[in-house]
Order: C-alpha cells, then sequence, then structure tokens
C-alpha cells in the first residue's frame, strides 16, 4: 500500500506539468492562428515579431516548470552580452537540452527568438511538429539525405525579414547515451574514418547545418556561443558516466544542478570553407571534451563536478513565467467550461495535428 502511494505520488511530480504543458498547446495554436490571419496584410518582420512574442508566452510558462516547479540550480560560466543575433552549437544528452537553451536566453531576454535546427522526424510531432517550423525551425536529415538548398532558402527567407535570430544547433546529430555503446563506436569510427581525434564524452560532430548556417547568416550574426552542458548526478556509484535526465525523470526533480559553459565566438575567427570548419567544429568539440572530463573524471575536488572559472547561480523571477502560466492555464479552463469551446478545443488537436502531418510532409 505504502508504495502503492509512492509511486502514485512520483507519477504525479511530472504528471501534472506534462498535462499542462500539453494541455495549452491547442490553445496557443489558436491564438497563433489568430495572429498570423491578422498579420497576412502586414510586412513578414512584423509578423516576426508578434510570433516571437507569443513564442515567449509559450516558453515561459515551460520555463516556469523546469526552473521553478523542479527548483534546479543553474549554474552559468562565463559573460552572457545583450541580446544578439547568434548560433546556439552545444554537446547533446537527453531532451533536457533544449529547454537548456531557453534558460540561456531568457537571461538576455531572447527567448523569443529562439529557433531550432530538430531531427527531420521530430516534425510529425502532434501540434508541436508543425508550429516548429512555422516559428523557422529546420527540419534537416543526416547524411546524404541532407537537403542544403532548403535549409538555405529557409535561412535566407529569415534574414531577408530581419528575423532575431537564436538559432540551436546540436551539431552530433543525436545524443550522447553511455547505455547506447553502438553510437558512440559510430561516432569514433566516424572520427578515425576522417582523420580526426577521438572524443570520449562527445561524439564526433557534423559539419554541414553548422556550415549552412554560419555561410547563409555571416553578415547577419553576431557571434556564435559554443555552450557545453553537464547535468549534476550523471556519474554512478562507481565513476562511470550515466544516461543524462529525461525530461519526465528532471520534472521529477532528479537533476539538483545544471552547469553551463559558455564562450562567446565572433563570426570573423570561424573558417568559411566547410573542410575548414569540419576541422574547427571538430576542435571545439575536443574543448568540449576536455571540459567533460575535468567534470566527470577529475580526482581534484576543486575542478570535479564544475567548469573552469567562476560559476554564477542565475535566479529567474517568477514576474518572467507566472503570468504566462496563469494565462494560458486560464483561458484553456475557460475554454474547457463551455461545449462550444469543448468542441473548438478537441477539433484543434484533431484537425491541427492532421492538417500539420500533412503540412510538413510535404513542405518541411
Amino acid at each position: 500500500m505504502l508504495l502503492s502511494v509512492v509511486l502514485h505520488t512520483y507519477s504525479l511530480r511530472y504528471f501534472l506539468p506534462a498535462a499542462l504543458m500539453l494541455g495549452t498547446a491547442p490553445t496557443y495554436l489558436l491564438a497563433w492562428s489568430c495572429w498570423s490571419a491578422l498579420s497576412t496584410v502586414l510586412p513578414e518582420r512584423l509578423y516576426r515579431k508578434g510570433d516571437d512574442r507569443l513564442y515567449t508566452v509559450y516558453q515561459s510558462m515551460v520555463l516556469f516548470f523546469f526552473q521553478h516547479y523542479t527548483g534546479v540550480q543553474v549554474i552559468i560560466y562565463g559573460d552572457l552580452p545583450k541580446k544578439e543575433n547568434i548560433i546556439y552549437i552545444s554537446n547533446h544528452q537527453c531532451t533536457v537540452d533544449w529547454i537548456v537553451a531557453n534558460m540561456l536566453a531568457v537571461q538576455q531576454d531572447a527567448l523569443g527568438h529562439v529557433r531550432y535546427v530538430l531531427k527531420d522526424g521530430l516534425k510529425f510531432l502532434p501540434l508541436y511538429g508543425w508550429y516548429f517550423s512555422q516559428h523557422g525551425g529546420i527540419y534537416v536529415k543526416r547524411s546524404s539525405k541532407f537537403n542544403e538548398k532548403k535549409m538555405r532558402n529557409k535561412l535566407m527567407s529569415q534574414v531577408k525579414a530581419e528575423t532575431k535570430m537564436y538559432l540551436v544547433i546540436f551539431p552530433e546529430g543525436t545524443r550522447y547515451n553511455p547505455d547506447i555503446p553502438k553510437v558512440i563506436a559510430d561516432s569514433k569510427a566516424f572520427a578515425m574514418k576522417e582523420g580526426l581525434p577521438e572524443l570520449k564524452h562527445v561524439l564526433t560532430p557534423r559539419v554541414k547545418a553548422t556550415h549552412v548556417a554560419i555561410d547563409v547568416m555571416q553578415d547577419y550574426l553576431d557571434a556564435v556561443y559554443d555552450v557545453t552542458v553537464a547535468y549534476e548526478g550523471t556519474i554512478d556509484k562507481n565513476g562511470q558516466r550515466k544516461e543524462a535526465p529525461s525530461m519526465t525523470e528532471f520534472l521529477c526533480k532528479e537533476c539538483p544542478q545544471i552547469h553551463i559553459f559558455v564562450e562567446r565566438i565572433g563570426t570573423k575567427d570561424i573558417p568559411k570553407e566547410q573542410i575548414f570548419m569540419r576541422r574547427w567544429l571538430h576542435e571545439r568539440f575536443q574543448v568540449k571534451d576536455e571540459l567533460l572530463t575535468a567534470f566527470y573524471d577529475s580526482t581534484d575536488p576543486t575542478k570535479r563536478n564544475k567548469f573552469p572559472g567562476e560559476g554564477r547561480n542565475v535566479n529567474l523571477g517568477f514576474k518572467k513565467t507566472m503570468p504566462s502560466l496563469m494565462f494560458l492555464t486560464g483561458v484553456t479552463a475557460a475554454m474547457l467550461c463551455t461545449e462550444t469551446g469543448r468542441k473548438v478545443y478537441l477539433n484543434t488537436w484533431i484537425y491541427g495535428t492532421l492538417i500539420g502531418v500533412l503540412w510538413v510532409s510535404i513542405n518541411a
């Protein structure tokens, strides 16, 4: 009996925030659809500004759960300048990595400008897959199926519209997970094939998406942020690296601290030719590997479980997240209180998903 109560309590830790984040998605999509329809006669840059404002509302609610609700400490090493157009490149371990980009962006009042380069299969997510594309996200396939022309065209159209850019790229292409040794072995084999040094705590980065993004936007960007992320508690009792927390585990408060090392790199310091950029990007991931090796493996207690330099806890005020939570949940609850509202809500889930999947299948 006691065990069942404990398990039930544990499940509620992630069920409630997950239900609210997913449950408000139709409300958000309806609000965005209204803005999209109203702005058809406006210049694209004005539509983008409104879209960014709406996106800030939803992602602020997400951060309420992933920061305030979980009580996680976010520790940043390095300086974050004021809001600017950037490409964000990071190591990739788990689904929470997407939220970490938001945690940095909100510190610069750039939350609405976050856009992702996403794995192609994610475009079929109900509602979200289609909207991420509308917000400026780019779906890419790996290897020979990578469509460079499509990515270039989408980025060029956003630059032309003066879209504010906080473009998040995970060059590894998939997550580093010690429990899936084949992925790590394939990464090392690829490095060997390309004549690149092997890496221990990250995968060998792939350069195509990063090269296209920097090449298209080099005159529009202010910088590239090279970000290295480590989650506390991802070492087992034997001192071996283990899988980073999933979103469910994170919402169950199983990660007390996130450590984020940020290095700002001017675009003039990045080689333009793809063959040289490949080497540059790999060198950046060697730096990440060294940082993570010291973080996880150092026998020096002054270096273990921290990055070099002075880390600082960043606080996120409730005034940045609570209004969004109250607005989205309040409007959703009001819709569900009436029969007409419930029909609109349900139809948005059903037809929004079907139309969205059809659209991304053709266009994304």
